[in-house]
């Protein structure tokens, strides 16, 4: 069974990458890490920290964009060209083909997370002081070394993309020691990230499983907005919106994934809030994108298993 499921989610993967879409993305979020010192050139000794911040937000927005398009349209793509059914043929099973699409997404979202805050860690570690020449060196050769194996090898072209993205996170993190609070920051917020895209792949996989790829996105987005807002809409006031509206947003914040403690504010991530451990913090938000994922998914195995693809 592990087999057939890594092998799905490594063709998912491949697929993944070679979309355009993504690679339009994942150079917007570059740009915006290299705008982010433009940003920070005008404030008064706050420069790293507004590299950190506008990166951490970036790589959030972003990765949920890519959550979206992927988890919207990787399933969709796979009916309309007619390769599912060769592999359906075989003795795999829908819903060990959905678990591969979903692990095979967040791979590729893993990919490029990691690439993304090892670009802002690269950038914070130079405006703390680090040699613009040693920290741009070693991007340089972590990039040829991955080009050499990829002229040597063909699989490298593809899956040489994971083990260079967690390098190039390594080389942040250790260039960055000179500014520990926005490393800290960018790390956190990074696994959040991660985590929190989790939840929204498993939603748009679910919606995916037997919804067309434009309402698969618009129901993802509109869980995700929701979720974003779980809190407020669970304190909606009745004064002001009456009690049916306000008996509807308290409904929609307890079924809704609340994706508000994936964005926590940045005394949080910094370490500066006193009674509050960030290690604690991020295993119980890893053990809720964890239960949540896993009903989403089950739900989706549920509903793609009756699905008639005739």
């Amino acid at each position: 069974m592990f087999g057939r499921i890594s092998a799905i989610a490594l063709n998912t993967y491949r697929e993944s990458l070679r979309a355009r879409i993504l690679i339009g993305l994942a150079g917007v979020a570059f740009a915006v890490a290299f705008y982010s010192i433009i940003v920070g050139a005008y404030t008064l000794r706050n420069g790293a920290r507004v590299v950190s911040d506008l990166g951490v937000a970036s790589i959030s927005l972003f990765s949920i964009a890519v959550a979206v398009i992927i988890g919207a349209t990787s399933l969709y793509r796979e009916l309309e060209q007619k390769t599912i059914f060769p592999i359906l043929a075989r003795p795999v099973r829908r819903g060990e083909y959905l678990v591969g699409k979903y692990l095979g997404t967040l791979l590729t979202l893993g990919v490029f997370i990691l690439a993304d805050a090892g670009l802002v860690l690269q950038i914070s570690a130079v405006l703390a002081g680090r040699s613009l020449a040693l920290v741009a060196g070693a991007g340089a050769a972590s990039l040829a070394a991955l080009g050499l194996a990829a002229w040597r090898s063909p699989l490298a072209r593809t899956y040489g993309f994971i083990p260079w993205a967690a390098v190039f996170l390594v080389l942040g993190a250790l260039f960055s020691d000179g500014a520990p609070t926005e490393r800290r920051v960018v790390l956190a917020g990074s696994a959040l990230a991660f985590l929190e895209v989790g939840i929204v792949a498993a939603v748009a996989t679910l919606f995916s499983s037997f919804s067309t790829p434009f309402l698969s996105s618009l129901l993802t987005l509109g869980v995700f907005l929701i979720g974003r807002n779980a809190d407020s809409l669970a304190r909606l006031p009745v004064k002001y919106f009456g009690p049916q509206i306000s008996a509807a947003a308290r409904a929609f914040s307890k079924v809704i994934p609340n994706l508000q403690i994936y964005v926590p504010p940045r005394p949080l991530l910094a370490g500066e809030v006193a009674d509050a451990n960030l290690l604690v913090y991020l295993g119980w938000a890893a053990i809720t994108c964890a239960g949540w994922a896993l009903i989403l998914l089950l739900v989706a195995a549920f509903v793609f298993k009756r699905r008639d693809f005739l």
